[in-house]
């Protein structure tokens, strides 16, 4: 089960489903508000994008899943395993939210972001600014160590999921209002954690402390920033490949 972040939508693994397509079942659902989640009431507590994760993988009869989360994705499933530790199976945190984003500086930082929306409010104008390398660099600066890493269709989906949500603001208020080191203890599953080296949204620092914590498995991409999953698929679709043949059973 594939689970996308704050403001993105399940077309943010476009290319790394692709590269694991061919060895595994895949879910990738469109958190509430996102994608095409369509408009709702949404809870803003994170145990309501859980139980929504939750019941999309109940309809689709996924048992057991490996639960991989790209930033507040992160945060999603580490609640998927403190609340049903029974269910995942495994976890992989790939630039997972809940650390640098629960302090009040960055906390700032993403509600001006989730008042002014720059991706929607710039839409209209989305195939001339990813069609020239000056603007594309200037609409993923500050995520992308290298905009060239993002392929064509990366880039589209990335842009334009920000701009499809109809709504981040309780999912943004679940991110930061909750503090999963407060509960990391109670995760019995093992977990892997992938991390950009030059991932300016959410320091490496926070996988260190997450994989000390978890006592997991941490692995750091050079020359890579927070969107991770999009910047180098084959990397990490061969560690995530090495770390599902690791588990037991």
């Amino acid at each position: 089960m594939l689970i996308h972040g704050l403001g993105g939508s399940s077309g943010n693994w476009t290319d790394l489903a692709r590269l694991l397509l061919p060895r595994y079942r895949l879910l990738v659902p469109d958190l509430p508000g996102h994608g095409a989640s369509g408009r709702g009431r949404w809870d803003s507590t994170l145990a309501s994008f859980r139980d929504a994760v939750r019941a999309c993988a109940e309809a689709e009869s996924l048992d057991a899943p490996v639960v991989v989360g790209h930033s507040f994705g992160g945060q999603v499933a580490l609640s998927l395993a403190v609340a049903t530790p029974a269910w995942p199976r495994a976890l992989v945190l790939a630039a997972a939210s809940g650390i640098s984003s629960s302090r009040a500086g960055r906390r700032r930082g993403l509600q001006v972001a989730s008042v002014v929306r720059p991706a929607r409010r710039a839409d209209p104008l989305r195939v001339w600014i990813l069609r020239h390398r000056l603007t594309r660099r200037l609409a993923f600066s500050g995520m992308v160590s290298h905009i060239d890493t993002l392929s064509d269709a990366g880039a589209e989906e990335f842009f334009s999921g920000a701009a499809r949500a109809t709504t981040t603001r309780p999912a943004l208020r679940a991110l930061m209002e909750s503090d999963p080191r407060h509960q990391l203890h109670h995760v019995d599953v093992p977990v892997l954690v992938l991390w950009g080296a030059r991932d300016a949204a959410l320091p490496v620092a926070d996988g260190i402390d997450y994989a000390r914590r978890l006592r997991a498995r941490l692995r750091v991409l050079a020359d890579t920033g927070h969107l991770l999953i999009g910047e180098r698929p084959e990397a990490c679709a061969r560690l995530i490949d090495e770390f599902v043949a690791d588990l037991p059973g």
